[in-house]
């Protein structure tokens, strides 16, 4: 077993966490939850030369607690939960598992399009509460996808790859929004970048997938939701905080948006008192975009791979 001390904040697959118990002097957390285990998270983290996990925000103080910390390998794409420049300052390694989750996220995005679009969650509600007692009346309808209009905000890796489904598979054409043009993507897949609000108006469809920033905190509300289509489907599975969960609500109480899919929240889990608990005209899913056996051992195998580099001195795999 190696001196180096290394602490993990994730489940971990059987082998995996074999391997890591024989080359570090390891303190693996499944979960932190209670005060007790933040206590002895802190503890750990105190004498570490690496962490591994997700779910943990990070602090200044928390990073001036753990003077020996030298790579801290975030188990996802995202990277709100850490302050990236203080880490920079210390000299501490930040990395990300993007790529290998992609797939697996795009198709949750479609999925929630397609129960959505079919209003798959009221259907179900019907079967399993006994109230389907007779062929369904047009009150229970939904849209076809089959060549409507997707808008894909954030035409980044899993952008791309929603709207590489919504073309190839159910022959949609794609406009999108991105900070900046992205001309191979409209070249590969027909896709037209336009304007935020051009896009919210055109659109049968709608998916968000930018990072959470500063600039695109708080991007999505009333404002943009309440100009979509008729029947225009709304799908985050980005961040919460990109959207103004409160407006969306009140959108879809009102009428102004007609359904909306969501695996993201402003605060995980969901709250009991959210506003969005009881409305028929929402799905909402407990943040399952990476959460497969296959992408998450891939995740967990690119976060440790990018610790033993660091800590070899070598350039991390996917550092931020």
């Amino acid at each position: 077993m190696s001196s180096q001390k290394l602490v993990v904040v994730h489940e971990l697959y059987p082998e995996l966490a074999e391997q890591l118990a024989e080359c570090f002097d390891l303190t693996h957390f499944t979960r932190v939850t209670t005060q007790e285990d933040m206590t002895a998270f802190r503890a750990a983290l105190s004498q570490a030369d690496a962490y591994v996990g997700s779910g943990i925000r990070f602090t200044e103080e928390l990073l001036e607690a753990a003077p020996r910390l030298k790579v801290v390998a975030s188990v996802s794409v995202g990277v709100d939960s850490y302050p990236v420049e203080a880490m920079r300052q210390r000299g501490i390694v930040l990395t990300n598992t993007p790529d290998v989750l992609t797939e697996s996220t795009a198709d949750t995005g479609f999925m929630l399009m397609m129960m959505a679009a079919r209003r798959a969650g009221e259907m179900l509600d019907m079967v399993q509460n006994h109230e389907w007692k007779a062929s369904l009346s047009r009150q229970h309808f939904g849209v076809d996808m089959h060549g409507k209009k997707l808008g894909v905000v954030g035409m980044g890796r899993i952008g791309q790859s929603v709207a590489r489904r919504g073309r190839d598979g159910f022959g949609m054409s794609v406009n999108y929004y991105n900070r900046s043009a992205r001309p191979d993507v409209e070249s590969a897949l027909g896709a037209r970048r336009v304007e935020l609000e051009q896009l919210f108006r055109e659109s049968d469809f709608i998916c968000v997938t930018i990072p959470l920033t500063a600039e695109t905190e708080g991007l999505i509300g009333r404002h943009y939701l309440a100009m979509t289509r008729p029947r225009a489907i709304f799908v985050n599975i980005s961040r919460g905080r990109v959207v103004r969960e409160d407006e969306l609500a009140a959108c879809l109480q009102d009428g102004s948006l007609y359904y909306a899919g969501l695996d993201v929240f402003e605060q995980e889990p969901l709250p009991a008192d959210s506003p969005l608990m009881g409305l028929s005209n929402v799905i909402c899913l407990p943040h399952i975009g990476s959460a497969t056996f296959q992408t998450r051992n891939a995740m967990c195998d690119l976060a440790v791979e990018n610790v033993n580099r660091v800590l070899a001195g070598e350039q991390a795999v996917t550092a931020v």
